[in-house]
């Protein structure tokens, strides 16, 4: 077919053609660039902002925190603990300086410039804004308390409870032995005084002189045995209605509660059985965690009856609960 196309050779361009072509040219060049450069730009700029991060878990104790710290700004350890004096956290007056229970459970970013006194603040500061908001504050008035045992009970009840949905009646059972005027009994206490994390109580471990044994030692605790996160403290300001005062967990997902102690003691039996089964083993929220687990202490026996004035003596127990044979 023929075309009416003149020879290559032929094509002529006017002055103003080449100018036309030269500024399109030029104007795709820098048109390409100003997309490029911007994304290059961006992508250079986030990768240098993006900030490593530290992941306190619930339930850690401070001094796992402390850990933490030294690792994730590779410094030498205790040099966190030791940062302490300076660090100047905004505390409760009851803490008495001790930040167990305030170093909240979170995600924290971590940059260059970040030293143990701002991570420390950072999580002291994020926990008194969980804590001192109007429902922890009417709930803790709810149970005769003030926040500061709130976040104690809710330590108590982070390392006890087997799973998030016995959070809150491992709360109530808290709050009926204290205003029963029964010890708590509570194997937590007892691992957090000897800085272990056990399944195993033994008969010699509820002798212990410490303020933090339960078992001799009426009321809560001095301080929070470890860092609570938000369930925890939800489940201690909202418990729910029951008549609770035991609990041990059997088997993982099988956690009992009874305010009746001669159950109780055949459910204590039962864990003993499956513990020294040759087939049993520990689950594995239980081998990796560590928060201290709830043990068979929850034998929790019957306690000779104070007064609620008396709760909060220091005075022993003339008969310590039985223990469970492991």
């Amino acid at each position: 077919m023929h075309q009416n196309t003149p020879p290559r050779g032929t094509i002529r361009l006017t002055r103003r053609g080449r100018l036309v072509l030269i500024l399109l040219a030029t104007g795709a060049v820098v048109a390409g660039a100003a997309v490029v450069v911007p994304l290059l730009t961006v992508r250079h700029g986030v990768e240098d902002a993006k900030p490593a991060s530290l992941v306190i878990p619930e339930g850690w104790r401070a001094s796992q925190v402390y850990d933490a710290v030294d690792k994730a700004l590779t410094l030498p350890a205790g040099s966190t603990e030791k940062a302490l004096a300076k660090a100047r956290l905004k505390l409760p007056r009851d803490a008495a300086g001790n930040p167990e229970g305030y170093l909240f459970p979170a995600t924290y970013p971590v940059t260059k410039k970040t030293t143990p006194e701002s991570l420390l603040s950072f999580m002291v500061n994020t926990a008194n804004k969980k804590f001192n908001g109007a429902p922890v504050a009417a709930g803790a008035q709810r149970n005769a308390m003030n926040v500061y045992q709130a976040v104690t009970v809710a330590s108590i009840v982070q390392a006890e409870a087997a799973s998030k949905a016995d959070m809150g009646k491992v709360a109530r059972v808290v709050f009926n032995r204290l205003e029963r005027g029964m010890p708590l009994q509570m194997d937590s206490t007892l691992n957090y005084a000897l800085k272990r994390a056990t399944l195993k109580t033994s008969a010699d471990d509820t002798k212990l002189t410490s303020p933090y044994n339960s078992y001799q030692r009426m009321g809560l605790p001095p301080t929070p045995i470890d860092n609570p996160g938000e369930e925890a403290m939800r489940a201690t300001i909202n418990p729910p209605a029951g008549d609770w005062l035991y609990f041990v967990t059997v088997r993982p997902g099988d956690t009992r509660f009874t305010a009746d102690f001669a159950e109780h003691q055949r459910n204590v039996a039962e864990f003993n059985a499956q513990q020294n089964s040759p087939t049993q083993h520990n689950s594995p929220a239980q081998q990796n965690s560590p928060i201290p687990q709830k043990s068979p202490a929850q034998q929790n026996a019957p306690a000779q009856q104070k007064s609620p004035a008396q709760q909060n003596s220091p005075i022993p127990q003339n008969t310590p609960a039985p223990q469970a044979t492991k």
